[in-house]
């Protein structure tokens, strides 16, 4: 499963989150903990850069805010990121420097690393987005599984019992989601992948790969 570690997903120097990230091996296993991070670390933010602009919401004075955004703490929004019209971000989130959250981009238990770019439409839940990552037009991560089942990890015959029932995706540095795409709950996705438009992707996907569908996933060249 190291396809699956932090180590091997993320450079955890491109976010503000790096010391809650450090303390664990799989991803997923930081998303109980999001919420109680932001609130610790909120309280310790630079004032010249950072402004509270509610309860348990802190924005970078740099940002970009439409005014028809809405915003719910626990949030932290970092250096000139972009949020724009009609964003929901329900809470427990981090996004990061020179993000962009698009046009009705609604966002819940997330890291957003520096860089990444949810830009139209998109829903990103309990899920950890790395450096540069990008989700086309309209592609979402869905997060709880139909029957309501806690949500198991599967690369090939291996399993990893998470013990949580809302998990989305896990998405490396410098991924592209094609618009349209679902991300099944416990879906990873290592750095430098491609997924194609329309695509619906579960399980464990390794890095440097081009997605087409279940049955073809290619290296990159």
């Amino acid at each position: 499963m190291e396809n699956c570690k932090i180590k091997n997903l993320y450079n955890i120097e491109e976010t503000i989150a790096k010391p809650l990230l450090e303390q664990f091996t799989y991803p997923w296993e930081v998303l109980p903990k999001i919420s109680e991070f932001i609130v610790e670390l909120g309280l310790k933010l630079d004032k010249k850069i950072y402004e509270q602009k509610g309860e348990n919401i802190w924005i970078a004075k740099t940002a970009k805010v439409m005014p028809t955004a809405y915003i719910k703490g626990p949030t932290i929004i970092g250096e000139n990121a972009e949020i724009r019209h009609c964003a929901f971000i329900r809470g427990n989130a981090i996004v990061g420097n020179n993000t962009v959250v698009g046009n009705s981009t609604e966002l819940k238990n997330v890291i957003l690393f520096n860089n990444v770019q949810v830009p139209h439409y998109n829903y990103v839940g309990d899920s950890i987005l790395g450096y540069k990552s990008h989700m086309g037009a309209g592609s979402i991560t869905s997060n709880v599984k139909s029957d309501k089942t806690l949500v198991i990890v599967k690369d090939g015959d291996n399993l990893i019992e998470t013990g949580l029932k809302k998990f989305g995706a896990m998405i490396g540095d410098c991924v592209e989601v094609g618009c349209g795409s679902v991300l099944n709950p416990g879906t990873i996705v290592g750095k430098n992948t491609n997924i194609y438009p329309l695509s619906s992707v579960r399980g464990v996907i390794a890095e440097n790969s081009i997605y087409k569908n279940k049955n073809e996933i290619v290296d990159k060249l």
